[in-house]
Parts: structure tokens; sequence; C-alpha cells
């Protein structure tokens, strides 16, 4: 589960990416994700119309409409990405009172060997740029973090 603040920018275009990282080496049997936000603010919209320009220039298509994270979404998903610190912090406070949750908790900068452990930036009062820049490091994110998964799970042989 990849998590932004509304769910029409970051996680939507995280989540887009991973599904064509993951069908890329035949993993969608095994691999499955989606994407929320933290906050109410666009439950059941579309993401962001320049997330959607930003996808088509990059060959994907977005196939989301907004929800936002709760606590059931810890028994449905081993991993929980969140784009930022904050969201992070969001998220650990729903996973107090959900203490039997096992594995990954993390940030998506994590597995980004440019910039380790910082937030994703928020694209949404900036330009093209800040949206293309944003989807360079999720798509460098999510290679890592496919590659990390694989040999977690062993999922190749």
């Amino acid at each position: 589960m990849f998590v932004c603040l509304g769910n029409i920018c970051r996680s939507p275009l995280a989540e887009a990416i991973f599904k064509r990282q993951v069908a890329d080496l035949d993993l969608s049997d095994k691999i499955k994700c989606d994407s929320s936000g933290t906050s109410n603010y666009h439950i059941g919209e579309d993401p962001d119309h320049r997330t959607v320009t930003n996808a088509l220039k990059n060959g994907l298509r977005l196939d989301h409409k907004g929800q936002q994270f709760k606590v059931e979404h810890f028994a449905l998903y081993d991993y929980i990405i969140a784009m930022d610190q904050s969201n992070l912090e969001d998220i650990l406070l729903l996973q107090e009172a959900h203490r039997a949750y096992e594995f990954g908790l993390m940030k998506m900068r994590q597995f980004d060997n440019l910039g380790k452990g910082s937030d994703v930036p928020d694209p949404y009062f900036g330009g093209p740029q800040g949206f293309q820049h944003v989807f360079e490091i999720l798509d460098r994110c999510n290679k890592h973090f496919l590659d990390y998964l694989i040999k977690k799970h062993a999922l190749i042989q």
C-alpha cells in the first residue's frame, strides 16, 4: 500500500509504476498493490490531472479512485510505504491500534540510492517539472523496493 496525503498525486503514481514493474517481471499473480491517502480530502476522486498527464507522458494509465488509509489496511497489505515523514507519522498513530502488524512500514525513499530516507516531495503546488521529478524518484525507488521483495521472499527462482 503506497500512502501520501490526498491520494491524487504521489501514491497513485507510485502504484501505477509499481504495477508496471511487477507485470514486466511476470509477478502480477504474486504481488498486488494499491494506494491511499492519510486525509479524506479526495475520496472517490480521480488522480490530479497533472499526475494523469505525467503518467501518460511516461507510458502509464492510472486506474484509481482516491481512498483514505484505514486501520483495516494493515491486515490486507504486508508493506505500507509512506511518501513522507508526516504521512508515516499519521500511519504510526493508526498502527498503535493494530499491534498485530508484522511486516514493513517504511518511507518510499528508504529504497532510493540518491536520497535515502528523504521525503518524496509533494508536486501539488508546482508545475510539470515537479511531477516529472517525482515520477523519476518513484520509478527508481519502486525498482529497488521490488528487488528487495524478490530477494526477501524468493519470488524469482
